[in-house]
């Protein structure tokens, strides 16, 4: 009997006119993923202890009732691994849909702010496809961007609303995307003038993964929208990555410093360029492609925000 090689990756030796060489992919032998166990363990923790801090629990409640104290932290730590873990799962398994070998994600806690750098997937094969490169691409922020919506939608219902007066001079003020504002409006009306929402630790977990699922969306080299940029436009896609990274430096300049960070960060770390596919890839799109880069295109406008955190005064 013949072996069935149908779900096996196989990428054989290519080498182009140009002398552009692409090695034979071999997929790693399968082990127990325990690095992403134990960086997920680690991530779950530090972001709980945000959410603790968050919810106002101090060092000494910590040592008088430390299950209480780590249970506060749960709603946000919970909340926003969620969106996390689903924003990569859906990378992760419709990579393996189009049969790519990708990894399990990689989340990266952190011991300060709201406990984690976020999460990543590694795919090790080379992609074939145009189309398998933007639902993959696509597949991350739309998944994660339904599960912050559900957040929001929670945070508005159960949030309070403080006046302007209130918020001390020196402060820092979180503003909100143009979809926040939406499901504002669709719930309560709208904020009144005037007034601020304060979101609860669920609603914030959800405004962060708004800010997440625009980071990703930028259309800057291996970045999500980076992805979906490449596989519509090609080799042009890098003069979009080259006017958004300039996008970048001007509005950190003029609204939030960091997006200069993040305009470092592509131009030295992601890489503005996209590489490129398989020689022989498959570059037809059709309707369906299409209206799924239009949608990441609509959430991007949704959840962008030029200045995501401003100062009181």
């Amino acid at each position: 009997m013949e072996e069935d090689n149908r779900d096996k990756i196989f990428i054989p030796d290519i080498i182009t006119e140009d002398g552009r060489y692409y090695p034979r992919y071999t997929p790693p032998k399968k082990k127990f993923p325990l690095l992403n166990l134990i960086l997920f363990i680690f991530t779950l923790i530090t972001t709980t202890l945000a959410g603790s801090s968050m919810e106002g629990v101090t060092i000494p409640m910590w040592l008088t009732n430390p299950i209480l104290s780590f249970l506060k932290g749960l709603p946000f730590s919970l909340t926003l691994m969620g969106i996390l873990l689903t924003h990569e799962m859906g990378h992760f398994l419709t990579a393996k849909r189009y049969k790519v070998d990708a990894s399990l994600p990689y989340f990266i806690p952190a011991p300060f702010g709201i406990g984690t750098f976020g999460a990543v997937i590694k795919m090790r094969s080379p992609l074939d496809s145009r189309k398998s490169l933007i639902d993959i691409g696509a597949s991350g922020p739309i998944a994660g961007f339904i599960v912050a919506i559900i957040a929001i939608v929670y945070g508005v219902k159960t949030s309070t609303l403080i006046s302007l007066s209130q918020l001390s001079s020196g402060g820092i003020r979180f503003q909100d995307p143009l979809i926040v504002r939406i499901i504002q409006y669709l719930i309560i009306g709208g904020v009144p003038e005037g007034f601020e929402m304060v979101l609860n630790s669920v609603g914030f977990a959800g405004w962060l993964g708004m800010l997440v699922t625009s980071l990703n969306l930028l259309p800057i080299g291996q970045l999500d929208g980076g992805h979906i940029s490449f596989a519509i436009f090609g080799e042009k896609s890098i003069w979009i990555s080259r006017i958004m990274f300039l996008l970048l430096i001007i509005f950190g300049i003029l609204f939030w410093p960091g997006w200069l960070i993040w305009g470092i960060l592509s131009y030295f770390v992601i890489g503005l360029r996209h590489p490129p596919l398989l020689p022989d890839a498959d570059i037809t799109l059709d309707t369906r492609h299409k209206i799924v880069a239009y949608l990441a295109l609509m959430i991007f406008i949704l959840t962008f925000m030029p200045s995501p955190i401003v100062e009181i005064k």
